[in-house]
């Protein structure tokens, strides 16, 4: 067995989360969140590493009996791609994840049943086509949910709340969510700005600096619309932030805060932009509630004023012409 194994299979010292910037060492998933883990960074790994993945998720309580010898033999990889793959999972070493895998069959032996994810076809009923977005949605949320570093995303809430100015930045259906969190933003007082054109995004973020927070959305964390205002304004000291479904991809190396969205299985009537808004929406919707939380005394009467200013408006559209 090589050093390397040897050492994380003891445990020992914890080793930072692949999507914890700094590599701060970080409590490893719960149980309940493996098998999110395991659907927001397979597509991220190597085809050997999505083997182990894949194995620990489809059969927890099989893959916790193996040692990591076993494990690898299982799946045909080495004892050093285990340990990678628990590694990039959140847990220190094979031990943390066998233990972890062990109480996720307990979980499941106590009647939750394994998510399953049923593709649409072609020829589906349209009751059929509603039930299965239906579950593939909660699916998504429950596995954003699991996977989310609460840590992070308080931290967000602290440079949000306290921010002079806040500019985020999304492309597509993430450019639609980047919108959706400037309008909250402005309705509970703070200064927010949402910038899909690249050009306005870099030229704006030249302008931040430390006490201003910038926030970039993008599923693929590879955008480079996105990517280069983040940035700018990582170099200009505000602080930034990743709102992504790839914790390790480009966008993460200048984000202060990374915030992990999951997504169903892509397919060829569900595109990946469809499962990605739903996670991020998500995500977005907990940044403001914990900043509306954070800014209380001020965020109150700013949301009554914003709803008076607009009461005569949904009089006028109830009483009709």
């Amino acid at each position: 067995m090589t050093n390397e194994v040897k050492e994380s299979f003891g445990g020992g010292r914890g080793s930072g989360d692949p999507g914890s910037p700094g590599g701060s060492p970080v409590a490893p998933p719960a149980p309940a969140a493996l098998a999110a883990k395991v659907r927001t960074l397979a597509p991220s790994m190597t085809r050997s590493m999505q083997r182990v993945a894949e194995a620990v998720a489809d059969d927890p309580a099989g893959c916790a009996a193996l040692t990591v010898t076993g494990l690898a033999g299982l799946t045909g990889t080495s004892e050093a791609t285990v340990v990678r793959t628990a590694r990039l999972l959140g847990y220190p070493g094979y031990r943390d994840l066998r233990l972890a895998l062990a109480g996720l069959a307990a979980q499941q032996q106590s009647g939750r049943a394994p998510a399953i994810t049923t593709d649409i076809a072609v020829d589906d009923p349209i009751a059929d086509v509603v039930a299965k977005l239906a579950y593939d949605e909660q699916q998504t949320l429950a596995d954003t949910a699991a996977g989310l570093d609460t840590v992070q995303l308080a931290a967000a809430v602290t440079a949000l709340a306290g921010a002079r100015r806040t500019d985020v930045y999304g492309v597509g259906a993430s450019g639609l969510v980047a919108q959706d969190l400037t309008q909250k933003l402005l309705r509970i007082g703070l200064l927010a700005h949402a910038h899909s054109d690249p050009h306005l995004a870099v030229t704006n973020a030249v302008q931040l600096r430390a006490g201003d927070v910038a926030i970039a959305i993008t599923h693929s964390g590879s955008t480079g619309d996105v990517i280069e205002p983040l940035r700018v304004a990582f170099e200009h000291g505000a602080t930034t932030v990743a709102v992504t479904g790839r914790p390790d991809s480009p966008v993460t190396q200048y984000a202060d805060h990374v915030l992990t969205t999951s997504t169903a299985r892509e397919s060829e009537l569900r595109p990946a932009a469809m499962s990605s808004r739903t996670s991020q929406l998500l995500v977005v919707d907990c940044l403001f509630v914990g900043v509306a939380q954070r800014t209380y005394e001020s965020a109150a009467p700013a949301l009554a004023s914003s709803y008076e200013a607009l009461a005569h408006r949904h009089q006028a559209a109830r009483r009709g012409p």
